[in-house]
């Protein structure tokens, strides 16, 4: 076994809350990446001490962490992560930074039952430890991308308010609160976006993107997502595959295409301009944007995200 699937392979210490003596000021809570940093930010507030180590406009996909971010975990009181293979890198930066200290750790999708994807349309988030399920199987793995549905997003506040409870007690009552005031605005969200894409036919409600990143907004909202690449910018789809999409969009006369991540998006250009179609902007799913973007919090992200599609599958009709 290689030293980097060793580190992938132990197993994380259960979450423990730091005596209160070794805490001056507010606890410090770092987060993979930034919209569990911005869920995390709506319900830790001034009460906590947050540093993201992926931030806004960063593709945690291809991260490469700095020795500056592992001093920032080493004297967290919590650590935040998604889980479900999407930042193993988090995991890796945890162990080279706790030393003799027991990793606290939280993972937000702990459980969440996990909707599959199959294996070849993954990306490796995993490094070695997927290389190999991808060349041996199984041929299905767990989508990390949980948060695209807002029901979900909603068990990660709670998992989220429950850790910061955890770590610092004197402040559950403004933890509890804040989580309950931002699980009624994610309530409202959800509603929202039935309500959007209640207003697409049926038949219109596809969607063309680079990245394989949407299954979950798909099942819970009744939208079908077609991927000219895996989740991975990496994964070049062959000529065929382009020619049997480019086929699909003329057929079902497809409006909606949109790019995504920041990644290479040469692929998806190519096949919108082949297929006759315009590509339609520009959809949020693995970070944030900067702050003077359009998807800068969670929330501002899925109603962007939504308004787009909807104005393009609409578009046709």
């Amino acid at each position: 076994m290689t030293p980097r699937r060793s580190l992938l392979a132990l197993p994380l210490l259960a979450l423990s809350p730091r005596p209160a003596a070794a805490q001056a000021g507010p606890p410090a809570v770092v987060a993979s990446f930034s919209i569990l940093g911005d869920l995390t930010r709506e319900v830790g507030g001034a009460r906590i001490a947050l540093r993201v180590i992926a931030g806004p406009g960063v593709d945690s996909h291809h991260f490469q962490p700095r020795p500056s971010d592992a001093q920032a975990l080493r004297d967290a009181a919590l650590l935040i992560r998604n889980g479900l293979g999407f930042d193993p890198w988090f995991d890796r930066l945890a162990r080279a930074a706790a030393g003799q200290r027991a990793v606290p750790m939280l993972t937000v999708t702990d459980g969440i039952t996990p909707r599959s994807m199959e294996a070849q349309h993954h990306h490796h988030h995993g490094g070695a430890e997927r290389r190999t399920q991808h060349a041996s199987g199984p041929r299905r793995v767990a989508d990390p991308h949980a948060w695209q549905d807002v029901r979900l997003a909603q068990h990660y506040v709670r998992a989220i308010a429950a850790g910061l409870v955890r770590v610092d007690p004197a402040g559950a009552e403004a933890h509890q609160g804040a989580a309950a005031a931002f699980l009624r605005r994610l309530e409202a969200l959800d509603a929202w976006v039935r309500a959007e894409i209640a207003t697409v036919p049926p038949a219109r409600r596809k969607v063309l993107t680079t990245h394989d990143a949407f299954g979950y907004f798909g099942d819970a909202y009744g939208v079908t997502f077609l991927a000219a690449q895996g989740i991975g910018a990496e994964a070049e789809p062959s000529a065929a595959a382009v020619a049997r999409l480019i086929r699909q969009v003329r057929a079902e006369n497809l409006s909606a295409v949109f790019l995504e991540g920041q990644g290479s998006q040469a692929v998806l250009e190519r096949l919108a301009r082949e297929a006759g179609v315009r590509v339609r902007g520009r959809l949020y799913a693995d970070a944030l944007s900067p702050p003077d973007g359009p998807a800068a919090s969670y929330e501002a992200m899925m109603r962007h995200n939504v308004a787009l599609m909807v104005a393009a599958m609409r578009e046709g009709a």
